[in-house]
Formats: C-alpha cells, structure tokens, sequence
C-alpha cells in the first residue's frame, strides 16, 4: 500500500506575468507560506507574449505541481485554468491585474496578497464550471478556449479591441468606457442565428451578445444576476436597445436594478412591481450555437480574440477546482 504524500513531498508552481507582479514581494511571500506549511520548494514559470500560460502550467503539472497559482491579469487567470481544465489539480487566484473578475465573483480579496497566497497552501477546494468557446473565423479556420466569467460578441468585443493599454494601465476598468465611447459611432445591430441546447434555431438582431459563467463585472455591475459560477449551466445576455433612450434602459437595468436594487428585499419587491425591460433578454442553457451574418468582434475574460464568424459555447461543469479560504 502506497503511504500518503507528505506536505514536504507536495511543491506549489507559479505562473506570473513579470510586467504585472512584484516578483521580489511574490517570491518573499509564497516562500513565507510555504515554509509554514511545510512543503517542498516551489516552481516559477513566467508569462511571455508567446504564451500566455498555457504551456507552462502543462509544464507544471508535468513536473508534479500540487497546486497551480496564478499571479497576473485575467488574460494570466483564464490561460492557467485552460491547461488545468479537468485536470484535478487546484487554481490559486493571487489578483494583480485591473478586473481580477473572478476572484471578485467567488467573493475573494482582491488586495490581500498574503491571505490569497496563504489559501494557496491552507485553503479548501472549491470546484467551479468552465465556459468552453469554438471560435470559427470566415476562413474556416478554428479554436477552442476556456472562459472563467464572460464571453461576448457585438459592441462588448469591440469595447475591448479599441480600449487603449496606457489608459487601462492609469485607470484601470475605467478605460473602457472611453472605449465604449469610441465604438458607438459605428455600432449597428449584429443579426444572427442561434440556437440553445439544440432547439430549433432562431434569427435576432442584438447589438451584444454575453454568454456567461459568472454575473459581476468591476464598478458593481451585475450583468447575469442569476449566474453562478457552480450551477453547471450558462448565463445569456442579449443587448437590444430601442428608441432613442435604449442604452438609458440597459444602463437602469444592469447598473441601477440588477447591481443595487436586487441587494435588498424592498429593492427586490421594486423589480416585482415594475414591467421587464426589453432591451435586455436573459436565457440560461448549457449549449449556444450562433452564426453571424458578417464577422464580429470577440471577447474571452475581457481580452481581445479577433473576429468570429461563427460560436459554439458550451459548459464543462465542475472543471476547475479553486484554492479558497478555509
């Protein structure tokens, strides 16, 4: 009979963006936890702009990492997860980007490093879905990647390609909004197909389309309100603004009903009484299949993927496991 591994036979591994950590500060603290916990020395593996991630943590695994953490922007999060996809081996969320989304999703600190490197070593394990997407482009071509929170084509994909690196930089979640600005000159509807779990397939014209693994967005903005990163299905949003106050309406919706009116019980009973907003249309599945007519801009965690000229996003419940307080 084989004996248990040992805390000392266990190593961690750290995948980290050098232009978003203080490697110094990083090396000193995970060496503070892991020497309290008592476990072997831990592997360093750096980002590039070669790899996002991907490569190094199957490096990682390769070389017998008990736990996985990821040190950087939500681009360093969802690249780590990707390659630990259904792999058992756990995710540790050290935030050190501008949205940190899904640490703020499962609720975790988003300015602790110790706490978040401690958990690392301590923590509990908590299993979570992953959003798989297969990007077609109108050459045929195709991709498949993981998503931790959101995906989007349309207006939110494009926000994204035209937000400015030194502005996001300065002022974080912000930039986007200037981005936003710049798009709405040339938004136009984005028709396409779809359908959801294999239902007959149907033709809409949106001016974003969101397929979610989790709700929050930075600045309090609940998107999906009913999302949840657990519940082995995802979260659709569509943006169809009419009228010359449609954007009014979607802002009151996401920002105002979703993000402060849905966190109390009077709030709540508001929303009961009040009639839906249509230009906002929420569906839950566990499989999207949709075709533009033309190509469109699309978006992984907030970070640019090119344009799409078709999607397949689907759900792999529980294919990721993350390291959280216990």
């Amino acid at each position: 009979m084989t004996a248990a591994p040992q805390p000392e036979d266990r190593h961690a591994a750290v995948i980290y963006n050098p232009i978003k950590v203080d490697l110094a500060k990083l090396e000193a603290h995970v060496a503070e936890a892991e020497a309290a916990a008592g476990w072997g020395t831990t592997q360093w593996h750096p980002t590039s702009v070669e790899d996002a991630g991907q490569s190094v943590t199957k490096t990682a695994l390769e070389q017998g990492a008990a736990v996985v953490l990821a040190a950087g922007g939500d681009g360093t999060v969802r690249a780590v997860a990707e390659a630990l996809r259904d792999s058992g081996v756990p995710i540790a969320l050290i935030p050190s980007g501008t949205g940190n989304l899904l640490a703020r999703n499962l609720e975790l600190t988003l300015t602790d490093q110790v706490a978040s490197i401690g958990a690392a070593f301590t923590g509990i394990d908590r299993p979570i879905d992953l959003g798989i997407a297969e990007i077609k482009r109108a050459d045929g071509t195709s991709e498949e990647h993981a998503f931790l929170v959101m995906a989007g084509l349309g207006l939110d994909a494009k926000m994204i390609a035209l937000t400015n690196p030194k502005l996001k930089k300065a002022v974080g979640w912000l930039a986007y909004i200037d981005a936003g600005v710049r798009a709405l000159p040339d938004l136009k509807p984005v028709k396409l197909r779809f359908s959801i779990d294999g239902a007959p397939e149907r033709t809409t014209s949106v001016h974003t389309i969101i397929v979610g693994n989790c709700g929050a967005l930075p600045g309090g903005i609940l998107l999906m309100p009913d999302a949840k990163p657990d519940d082995g299905v995802l979260d659709i949003a569509a943006l169809k603004p009419s009228g010359p106050f449609g954007w009014v309406k979607v802002w009151n919706k996401v920002a105002w009903e979703n993000g402060v009116l849905r966190k109390s019980a009077l709030g709540r009973s508001i929303i009961d009484l009040t009639t839906d907003v249509k230009d906002v249309l929420y569906a839950t599945g566990k499989d999207l299949r949709m075709i533009v007519e033309q190509p469109q801009e699309f978006q992984l965690d907030g970070d640019e993927f090119g344009e799409a000229k078709s999607v397949h996003a689907w759900v792999d419940p529980g294919a990721l496991t993350v390291k959280v307080p216990a």
